[in-house]
């Protein structure tokens, strides 16, 4: 035999035997975990804004020069400090007016009440008469009104000296100054700068009518708003640290979007910063756009699988279970809570089921497969936030 026919020969011997006509291909081999029943936080995802808790603007109550800006702009205040200074001068020397008049006016009274003295110890005399004393009276009466309306224009004229000075009423993140020294600042000259309160800070956000009608019985049912934990995620995607507290409900549903709004209180830290001279720095800002977690305080008991078990097309979300015959079967399920990993089943499953996790490229339903243990996932504990 040739040489060539030996090689011939020899690779049909190592060529694999296809099967017969008509014969059925081995079961697809498949991973698979059993749907069991896990502790899972209800977590409900909403967009949100964050709205600092007391805002105040600062404007002049009084028409005055604005002679200096005694802080930096962008850095946190204390309630009291000295933010601004008027001129003082033109409010000064109105108190000394002021007080001067009520001098005069205290020197005449002074004078009407001994007059209305000597009149009463003359008409124990026959040089006395009534009528002297009703106008001795009546003159020291008048003068002591206007005592009286000369020291509130003396108090008038004081509050005036204050608002020369412009303080902080409040803790906070003070903004741009909106003026600069040397310009003419009065009532009507609009607001000067604005403050922002930091820790805690508002998260104002909607849900839709259904939404809050079931969260309204779970606070109900479960004895107020600490059945309902708030969550953030800042705007960069990250968890934000802290962990807020639903404390209002509104009373009216808006009619355009058919939403309530909800609003929760959480605490804004300052976070240590390299540059200690650069004041307290923040994460959460006034106005900014957050994702809100509203969570429940208490997990629930719900059938989790693997989140890559489960598929979706235009029918829905479903997935393959092995059934008693060893064969892939379709089965529709609906959703819950849905992580990366892992997703809650509200319905379509029951506890106990198999489900295909691993080798869904090669399932088809109604064909037999090979099941065993899925290697690479198992069903995490349940969706968390």
């Amino acid at each position: 035999m040739s040489r060539a026919w030996r090689c011939i020969l020899a690779f049909v011997a190592l060529a694999p035997i296809a099967p017969a006509w008509g014969q059925q291909p081995p079961p697809a081999a498949v991973g698979v975990v059993k749907v069991e029943r896990k502790p899972v936080t209800e977590t409900s995802e909403y967009l949100g804004r964050i709205q600092a808790i007391n805002r105040v603007d600062l404007s002049a109550r009084v028409t005055a020069f604005l002679e200096k800006r005694l802080f930096t702009e962008g850095s946190e205040v204390k309630q009291g400090d000295l933010l601004y200074q008027l001129e003082r001068g033109p409010f000064e020397a109105d108190v000394q007016a002021k007080q001067a008049a009520i001098k005069q006016v205290e020197a005449q009274l002074r004078n009407a009440d001994l007059t209305l003295q000597r009149a009463k110890e003359l008409l124990r005399t026959t040089a006395g008469t009534q009528a002297a004393v009703d106008a001795a009276e009546a003159s020291q009466q008048a003068l002591a009104a206007q005592l009286l309306a000369a020291q509130a224009q003396l108090r008038q004229s004081q509050i005036n000296l204050d608002y020369t000075e412009i303080h902080a009423p409040i803790d906070g993140k003070i903004g741009r100054t909106v003026t600069t020294e040397g310009n003419v600042v009065s009532p009507s000259s609009g607001v000067l700068s604005t403050i922002v309160s930091q820790d805690p800070m508002y998260v104002v956000f909607s849900v839709p009518s259904r939404t809050a009608l079931d969260l309204r019985r779970k606070i109900a049912e479960g004895g107020g708003f600490d059945v309902v934990k708030i969550g953030v995620k800042l705007p960069d995607g990250r968890l934000y640290g802290e962990v807020g507290k639903l404390d209002f409900i509104n009373n009216t549903v808006s009619t355009a979007t058919d939403t309530l709004l909800l609003r929760g209180a959480i605490a804004n830290p300052a976070v240590p910063a390299a540059n200690a001279a650069a004041g307290p720095n923040r994460e959460l800002l006034d106005g900014e756009f957050v994702n809100v977690l509203l969570e429940g305080a208490q997990p629930i008991e719900a059938l989790v699988v693997p989140r890559e078990a489960v598929l979706t097309d235009q029918s829905g979300d479903y997935v393959y279970v092995v059934d008693a015959q060893g064969k892939a079967q379709r089965q529709g399920v609906k959703l819950g809570q849905s992580t990366p990993t892992s997703a809650a089943v509200s319905s379509g499953l029951q506890e106990g089921q198999l489900v295909i996790v691993e080798g869904l490229q090669r399932v088809r339903p109604g064909q037999p497969v090979s099941a065993g243990p899925a290697v690479t996932t198992s069903p995490a504990a349940g969706p968390s936030r």
